[in-house]
């Protein structure tokens, strides 16, 4: 055996157990490990108490609309900053889109209040596993809208963390945001304010406690 038959082999073993370390929860907080931010996943949501809500133009024109202002704002939800980040996330929220797009407008609202907290990690997982990251690798931010409840005036998102190319969920978990107490001007009643609203503080809650309970759990 030459030296090149011999070295190659242990050249793909290492990159192989280099790429294997970078796909864990552990590298979530490490601040070098580059995150993808994939949008907001709206194929679940259910909208409680908002009987005058025009669902279609919610599914045609808002979701798009708002998944580009959270990308096109970092300073209103700086992403990078809650996940320990020392440079902004990159972004890519097409594979989000096309599913969006498929939404029945018809499914979205609901009058019970129960529906708010419906969803389980099982669910998200299950979720994830359908997703195409048109070959994207690493980590990927992925918010799962779970509902959206005008009578208590707050969004609740499972912040799902994954290794898009095994489309494993490294780590999912619940976080509510109030619609008005953002500190970041999203206080008129329309639903582009409401909502982002609703993620930006769901996006203040990472960074000022859940981050930590995240690292303390899964970072060790």
């Amino acid at each position: 055996m030459n030296m090149k038959q011999l070295v190659m082999p242990l050249l793909a073993m290492v990159l192989s157990v280099s790429a294997v370390k970078a796909q864990t929860a552990k590298d979530v907080f490490d601040r070098s490990v580059k995150i993808t931010y994939l949008g907001v996943d709206f194929t679940k949501t259910k909208v409680i108490g908002d009987a005058g809500l025009k669902t279609d133009d919610v599914v045609d024109h808002k979701i798009r609309s708002l998944n580009q202002k959270l990308v096109n704002e970092p300073k209103k939800f700086p992403l990078a900053e809650a996940f320990g980040k020392r440079e902004e996330v990159s972004t890519d929220i097409g594979p989000v889109n096309k599913r969006n797009d498929k939404i029945d407008p018809d499914k979205l609202l609901s009058d019970n209040s129960d529906d708010y907290q419906t969803m389980k990690p099982e669910d998200v997982t299950s979720l994830v596993s359908g997703f195409d990251f048109a070959g994207k690798t690493g980590i990927g931010l992925l918010f799962v809208m779970e509902g959206i409840n005008k009578t208590k005036r707050e969004v609740s998102v499972y912040v799902t963390l994954i290794d898009m190319k095994s489309k494993k969920v490294l780590f999912t978990d619940r976080v509510e945001g109030a619609f008005n107490k953002s500190a970041f001007g999203f206080t008129g009643f329309t639903v582009d304010n409401v909502w982002l609203g609703g993620l930006a503080n769901v996006i203040k809650e990472i960074k000022d406690k859940k981050y930590k309970d995240w690292k303390s759990t899964y970072g060790g």
